[in-house]
């Protein structure tokens, strides 16, 4: 049981996630955790590649919650989320897909007011997504972005398995 408040915990879970998702050449592995502030309770945790399609950390998050409220769309998820929930994951959400899904950083911003706090493991390096404005658009639609320090060299490390070492 992870106490109320121990990010670094709830950050360590999230890289336990991205552990889990599969080294390729062409992916960035990202684990995220969803958090209910209020009971302390994880409601969610995903990883790049968990789900069906060319799925994010973030998005196999919310794909969840979706199908434990029956399937609903995720345009429909601030009806189901308690009114106080963080979000941890390893790398900065993304503002950018070239695969044509929907960046997570606006499934997040959908999420304003339900989701309080972004905590986040390393920053969107310039390497993954040049210039990006993911962290702004969140702080914009009210959500904090806090970022936990420690673990940069073992998320890295863990995102870029699969890579080719140059």
């Amino acid at each position: 049981m992870i106490q109320p408040g121990d990010h670094k915990s709830y950050m360590q879970l999230a890289l336990d996630q991205a552990k889990k998702s599969p080294p390729k050449p062409t992916n960035y592995r990202v684990g995220a955790v969803l958090v209910d502030l209020a009971s302390n309770t994880v409601l969610a945790t995903g990883y790049t590649l968990e789900l069906e399609g060319n799925t994010h950390a973030e998005q196999c998050c919310f794909m969840k919650i979706c199908e434990q409220n029956g399937g609903i769309p995720e345009e429909k998820l601030k009806e189901v989320l308690p009114p106080a929930v963080a979000l941890y994951t390893t790398v900065e959400p993304c503002s950018k897909r070239l695969s044509g899904n929907l960046p997570c950083v606006e499934r997040v911003v959908r999420l304003a007011g339900c989701i309080k706090t972004v905590y986040v493991g390393v920053m969107e390096p310039d390497k993954f997504v040049a210039n990006n404005t993911g962290k702004k658009q969140l702080q914009d639609a009210g959500i904090e972005v806090v970022h936990v320090e420690g673990f940069e060299k073992e998320i890295l490390e863990v995102a870029t398995a699969g890579h080719e070492k140059k």
